[in-house]
């Protein structure tokens, strides 16, 4: 009996000596296992998802199709100090800044999904045909969900085009794993200079998971994106959080922003990783941001809201403010 005591307690000892031991070499909240955010959330259960997809009775219907008009050809090459950005589809946004072409979550696949039979299919076409991009250096993911992290696409960009392709802790095995070399992993307020641009990874209230068992394993963020004439910030996919003041101190000039504005109902499950127009409006006023822009709608049915319910949900949250945040046409070359 006196053995089995003294075993039980070396192994007790044993387990409280490991657990202590693990230190967190990164800035990012991380137990050694899942990575967290400033403002933790538990995760859904998977009973919680099925009651929200058994039970959709709120969920709107969208169109079938839509033959949006394709933008023009993108000019090749900025010049320094000039800033032209296009919104492709969802949240793929070609940024053009002081001569560095720039994807943010690309997406040219027909399906947000693990497979290419089932799951959120689009609803037309990107905007910008793949043939048409001009040279991509570099690329940003916010995240591993696969309507921001789409292996097909970034296997076809890496093919033509060899860009950096800039990803958060620990996605680099998946992007290895598919043959993909040219990338980056990025800790939170991590710095990365390409040819004089600052990029900065910043935390936001999102999650990440490319299956059942794997949430919070890999690191999400946005980005800042120092140029020229001010910074640029892309949020990615996020919820509200005091994130947005936090950037605002490290980032006095944050001239343009891209905000998600879709994606966000049953705001019972949604609320903590998406936010919706009016708390669009709300980061956008809280980063001293001069002007935003709304992405990540219209393009896949992710959600219960109706397509148009985020630009008229927008519109309604900024009657009555003096603010520039702007619902971008698909396609359309911006200059700012």
């Amino acid at each position: 009996m006196k053995k089995i005591l003294t075993l039980i307690l070396s192994l007790s000892i044993a387990m409280s000596c490991s657990s202590k031991e693990f230190k967190n070499p990164y800035r990012a909240p991380f137990d050694g296992e899942k990575f967290q955010n400033l403002e933790p959330f538990p995760p859904k259960s998977f009973a919680t998802l099925l009651k929200w997809k058994l039970f959709k009775n709120d969920r709107k219907e969208w169109p079938e199709w839509l033959d949006l008009p394709m933008g023009n050809r993108p000019v090749e090459r900025t010049k320094k100090g000039e800033i032209i950005y296009t919104v492709v589809n969802h949240a793929t946004v070609l940024l053009q800044v002081d001569g560095i072409n720039i994807l943010t979550d690309p997406i040219w696949s027909e399906r947000t999904s693990p497979v290419n039979f089932a799951g959120p299919k689009r609803v037309h076409a990107p905007t910008i045909r793949f043939k048409d991009l001009p040279p991509i250096d570099l690329v940003v993911i916010s995240h591993n969900h696969y309507d921001h992290l789409d292996i097909t696409t970034l296997k076809n960009l890496s093919d033509k085009h060899s860009p950096v392709i800039l990803v958060g802790l620990k996605n680099g095995e998946l992007l290895k794993s598919e043959g993909i070399k040219n990338f980056v992993e990025m800790d939170w307020y991590q710095k990365y200079d390409f040819k004089g641009l600052k990029i900065t990874f910043m935390p936001n209230q999102h999650w990440s998971a490319r299956g059942l068992f794997d949430k919070f394993e890999t690191l999400w963020g946005g980005y800042v994106f120092e140029s020229e004439k001010g910074e640029i910030y892309f949020a990615g996919d996020t919820g509200y959080g005091k994130f947005f003041k936090d950037i605002k101190k490290e980032f006095k000039n944050i001239i343009l922003s891209f905000l998600p504005i879709g994606a966000y109902e049953p705001r019972w499950f949604m609320k903590p990783a998406h936010i919706n127009p009016e708390e669009a409006v709300k980061g956008h006023i809280e980063l001293g941001s001069s002007h935003s822009v709304g992405i990540h709608f219209g393009t896949f049915q992710l959600t219960d809201e109706g397509r148009d319910e985020p630009i008229n949900a927008l519109k309604k949250s900024l009657e009555g403010k003096d603010i520039s945040f702007l619902v971008p046409e698909f396609g359309k070359a911006y200059s700012l």
